[in-house]
């Protein structure tokens, strides 16, 4: 996350308290456009308050720009180039996908009428059919087809497939892939379904105890961590070049190297590049999950 010339959010010592608790803890990063990027944390690491620090929904201390505006005077403004999601399996069971569209032309003024119908036109749904009408499906196709159609410079998805099965989480991440981003555009996810989104994520910022203890591209992350299969005659002169995280798996010694080199850890066994939940499993140990 490099350069602020095309930073589409900065922050600079963000920080935000509930009484005496910091939530957020003197914060510093930079997202650029053209960016997927993970905000991946425990519950009460701060990640939610960062996302409403950056939607403007908090009082915050500290600088943050989002889109060149601040959060906290330029809301109104700013919403016009964000779009904001949570849970994309819940809508009002009463609602119509008419209303829907209606609903989102209201309030979004980058909203594209034509292009949600047009969507829509390639599913299963109809104008009148009610959400308690729909398939699980059904539902993501209708959130999908607001989504697309909003022109915005910025998506923030906040744990969006909470309410899916596999089936469809994946299907929502493929679709916004290939129908909606682009490099002009910005998405920013939380999520506790790492392994759904490590394949679409550009760059990964891990929060905790309202800090952030990693920050860096997916690229970064291939050069910086080595996971080495520890062969048993190896284990302890491995162990001697400190690991962020040892596991056992079928018997063997599985070490996690953050900086090593790797021609070193190549005489101790098969080297391979860390998952994100196993990355993030290390950054955070000791800490209850």
């Amino acid at each position: 996350m490099t350069t602020a010339h095309n930073a589409v959010i900065t922050a600079t010592g963000l920080t935000k308290q509930y009484g005496r608790q910091a939530a957020l803890n003197g914060v510093n990063f930079t997202i650029n456009s053209g960016r997927i990027v993970g905000l991946i944390g425990p519950n009460g690491s701060g990640k939610t308050t960062t996302l409403k620090a950056i939607l403007g929904l908090t009082p915050f201390e500290g600088n943050l720009s989002v889109l060149g505006r601040d959060p906290r005077t330029e809301r109104e403004l700013l919403m016009n180039d964000v779009c904001f999601i949570a849970d994309v399996a819940i809508l009002p069971k009463w609602l119509k996908v008419k209303d829907a569209i209606d609903f989102v032309a209201g309030v979004h003024p980058r909203f594209d009428r034509a292009r949600a119908e047009h969507y829509i036109a390639q599913t299963k749904l109809t104008p009148d059919m009610k959400v308690k009408a729909m398939s699980k499906g059904m539902v993501v196709q209708l959130h999908l087809a607001l989504v697309m159609a909003i022109d915005a410079r910025l998506l923030v998805l906040d744990e969006p497939t909470l309410g899916l099965d596999i089936l469809y989480r994946k299907q929502f991440y493929q679709n916004l892939l290939e129908d909606y981003f682009d490099d002009d555009k910005t998405i920013v996810i939380t999520t506790h379904q790492i392994e759904e989104v490590e394949h679409i994520l550009t760059d990964l910022m891990f929060i905790e105890d309202g800090r952030i203890v990693l920050a860096a591209s997916m690229d970064q992350v291939g050069e910086r961590f080595t996971e080495v299969m520890v062969e048993p005659q190896y284990v302890a002169a491995a162990t001697a070049l400190n690991p962020l995280s040892r596991r056992t798996v079928f018997g063997k010694a599985i070490m996690l190297f953050d900086g090593a080199d790797r021609t070193q850890l190549a005489t101790f066994g098969e080297l391979r590049t860390p998952s994100v939940a196993d990355l993030f499993v290390a950054t955070m140990k000791g800490q209850p999950q």
